[in-house]
């Protein structure tokens, strides 16, 4: 099963091709995507992603995760989420969300088992 391609991205609004749905922020996996709805893990910009927050694509089997920080990098990444991925042996990348939606895309493109998750606005 392939990584669904992040079809577009403006501020507050993300595509994911193949979902008639648009997104504000999205979970995205090998067969498929869903809005990340931050009340699910009590997640705001401070502290920022939690291990819970990944839980999901971690188990889809990805090889790589891509975590999309919003477009003014207001959403924080503790180390300790950092390390929980990489203590699942998962490759993970960090950046601006437009540079996460290009690596996201280019992984997906490769062939990759790739996941992400992606705050689309501060």
């Amino acid at each position: 099963m392939s990584s669904p391609e992040i079809a577009s991205l403006t501020w507050g609004h993300m595509k994911v091709k193949g979902c008639s749905a648009s997104y504000k922020d999205c979970k995205v996996w090998p067969g498929g995507s869903r809005a990340w709805d931050w009340r699910e893990t009590g997640t705001d910009h401070y502290p920022g992603v939690q291990p819970a927050d990944l839980e999901e694509i971690l188990r889809k089997g990805v090889q790589t995760l891509v975590i999309g920080r919003g477009m003014s990098e207001a959403l924080q990444v503790p180390p300790s989420t950092l390390d929980y991925v990489k203590k699942q042996g998962v490759d993970i990348r960090v950046f601006q969300t437009e540079q996460a939606v290009r690596e996201y895309n280019t992984l997906a493109a490769n062939g990759e088992k790739v996941g992400g998750v992606f705050h689309s606005t501060c």
